[in-house]
């Protein structure tokens, strides 16, 4: 391989690491925990409840007919909100991982 080619295929990886970082920007967190999905006054409940266990952690109550959803943090891989879940569930035994779909 000589140094013009090395070079070419440096700027092709560059590249595409920074065509990855835009995307990762506009999409990257792909993944949500979910504590609740069912009634409107306890998925209000729940949300406020974990705004106190876990402050400044992302959260939101969402409706989709004929069910409310709780669904907290941002997390870019299913490793990351594997990881987050662990301590989610010592307060919240039926959190689930879910794929963010907005």
């Amino acid at each position: 391989m000589n140094a013009q080619t090395s070079t070419q295929d440096n700027d092709k990886i560059s590249s595409l690491l920074a065509k990855k970082r835009d995307y990762n920007k506009s999409y990257g967190y792909g993944f949500r925990i979910q504590l609740y999905n069912g009634l409107e006054k306890r998925a209000r409940s729940t949300k406020g409840k974990f705004q106190v266990e876990f402050p400044g952690v992302y959260s939101k109550l969402d409706y989709d007919a004929p069910e409310w959803k709780v669904q907290v943090g941002n997390y870019k891989t299913r490793l990351e909100a594997d990881k987050a879940i662990n301590k989610i569930r010592e307060k919240f035994s039926g959190a689930i991982v879910i794929k963010k779909d907005d």
